[in-house]
């Protein structure tokens, strides 16, 4: 179960930026947000009132649900959006890959679980091995003012990435299932990026074209009901740092898209990188050998 919805995250978030990249154009990219998010909340909220399994929730529990929103569903897409507006989507990949390092370290922090050596390895490797697949657009991108700002933003979006991984165990610790908190967080997180369009006087326009309206519906549906159901599942089942492994996956499938789709050519260092990634790969996902009981002592040694 584990590995189906790990490989059905992989697919579906390695896909997106197809559609991503179909919705530029008259419509703004916060207001896209806010659709897709807004709908993806309805129909969530759909499916968990017609099958009667929409959970109760504290004060407690929509307060988190409401940090999660902010993380997850608002600031975080903003944040790699903006980003790309001034590095590279190679460089903003490999950020955000860092996501397993990030989820590693907050377990530690907030939820005191040890960090194991393979996961920390594993990312070590995946993010070298995406350095190597994304090298030719990362050395031919001159440093600027502009770069330390992309950066600095395609790291705030990864923390804000974390973050919310950390607030959906937290929630489903408490017996909250991503179902219910993701469709509470995708409200939430639509409409405080609402309000930010409605004060910042951006206009809610709208493209009624198969363009626009079938990327939309893609990134609604797979992208964010089925994809961030999916990877939370995971979080809770996996924990956050083996489950964020996906981010160093996600630019793979991109890649095999974009050979197809766009004449994407592979060359020696990044297939050489793909092997790191892939290795990465094993090694998080490796279980650590259990110690040995040590021999019992015989009992004319106990009396000594």
């Amino acid at each position: 179960m584990n590995l189906s919805l790990y490989l059905l995250t992989v697919l579906i978030w390695g896909t997106t930026w197809i559609a991503l990249k179909l919705q530029l154009g008259v419509v703004a990219i916060p207001v896209s947000i806010v659709y897709r998010f807004g709908l993806a909340a309805l129909v969530l909220f759909g499916i968990l009132l017609i099958s009667r399994r929409l959970q109760k929730m504290g004060r407690r529990g929509h307060l988190i649900c409401l940090a999660q929103g902010l993380c997850l569903f608002c600031v975080n897409f903003m944040c790699f959006l903006t980003a790309s507006q001034w590095i590279p989507s190679g460089l903003i990949a490999v950020v955000f890959s860092t996501a397993t390092l990030w989820n590693a370290l907050n377990a530690r922090v907030f939820f005191g679980q040890k960090i194991a050596a393979n996961v920390l390895g594993g990312g070590a490797l995946g993010l070298l091995g995406l350095g190597l697949l994304f090298w030719p657009e990362l050395s031919g991108h001159a440093a600027s003012r502009e770069t330390v700002i992309g950066l600095a933003l395609a790291l705030l979006g990864t923390l804000c990435f974390s973050a919310g991984n950390m607030l959906s165990s937290l929630q489903q610790k408490a017996g909250l299932k991503p179902l219910t908190t993701n469709a509470w967080g995708m409200l939430y997180g639509a409409s405080m990026l609402a309000l930010y369009c409605l004060f910042s006087g951006i206009p809610f326009a709208m493209e009624w074209n198969a363009r626009y309206i079938g990327s939309l519906l893609y990134l609604v549906i797979p992208g964010s009901v089925i994809g961030f159901t999916a990877y939370l599942t995971l979080v809770g089942r996996m924990g956050p740092e083996r489950a964020a492994y996906c981010t160093v996956l996600f630019p793979l499938v991109a890649l095999n898209v974009s050979a197809y789709a766009e004449g994407y050519q592979w060359t020696a260092p990044a297939l050489f990188g793909l092997v790191l990634v892939m290795l990465g790969n094993v090694l998080v996902f490796r279980k650590a050998k259990a110690t040995k009981p040590l021999p019992a002592m015989p009992n004319a040694l106990k009396t000594r």
